[in-house]
């Protein structure tokens, strides 16, 4: 059983972390995954950010009116990420989550610098064919190996010139299948307790909670303020896991 402290320390996280992504559309599952990293550990963290980003990403994923054509257009990646996740699980099983957990710190923190500098990639329409499966395939491999969905997905997507609403319904289709492929690959190999099962349930709550409240302020806040706010605590948080 999980102490008060612990349960509190999570629900906290899945507050703040909803209340972001109800604010700018993302950051739910990279800031509670490097936040229940930091105090919890790596394997803990990937099992109990399951079930919020399950349900918040269900919501982001079926709004918007693009989802076909979301799903037409990166299903290649998407594939190619399902077995990424597959072959990055199996190493998980056999690797060190000390060093997995350096990895982790190092991709939130490469997020964070590459986001503050306002990395703006693009991929022209002849050649996104080709590259979507091998970036597919990688990021799927991250996502095995830390839990975390963002490198190089978020990049890719941004890379594509689609407009706010269709990405920001591209980007919660992408966690969401990432969400779905990584709570089938750790259950199979058994990462998932009952009672981080449990608790990864109930941290729903908060994480929705914080969702509701983001969206109602999110008119009143300067997004572009928060988002570098934002990605200087994640940054942070990053070198922190990395170096401690």
């Amino acid at each position: 059983m999980w102490s008060a402290e612990t349960a509190a320390v999570v629900a906290l996280t899945f507050l703040v972390a909803g209340f972001v992504k109800g604010v700018v559309g993302l950051g739910l599952p990279t800031i509670s995954l490097a936040a229940l990293t930091a105090t919890l550990g790596l394997h803990p963290a990937m099992a109990l950010v399951l079930a919020p980003s399950l349900v918040t990403n269900v919501m982001q994923a079926t709004s918007g009116g693009h989802g076909r054509a979301v799903v037409r257009r990166l299903w290649p990646y998407l594939a190619a990420a399902a077995l990424g996740i597959w072959i990055g699980v199996q190493i998980l099983v056999v690797t060190d989550a000390a060093l997995l957990s350096k990895l982790l710190g190092a991709m939130i923190a490469l997020y964070s610098l590459l986001s503050l500098a306002r990395f703006t990639p693009s991929v022209p329409p002849s050649i996104e064919a080709w590259i979507a499966p091998p970036l597919g395939l990688l990021n799927g491999v991250l996502t095995g190996l830390t839990g975390a969905f963002v490198v190089p997905s978020v990049f890719y997507l941004q890379a594509l010139g689609m407009a706010r609403a269709e990405l920001v319904q591209a980007m919660g289709t992408m966690f969401l299948f990432s969400t779905i492929c990584m709570t089938l690959a750790l259950g199979a190999e058994n990462f998932i307790t009952v009672d981080l099962g449990l608790l990864s349930a109930a941290a729903v709550v908060p994480a929705m909670g914080g969702m509701m409240v983001g969206r109602r302020l999110s008119r009143q806040l300067s997004e572009e303020m928060f988002k570098k706010l934002l990605f200087a605590a994640l940054l942070a948080l990053g070198l922190y896991i990395l170096v401690r």
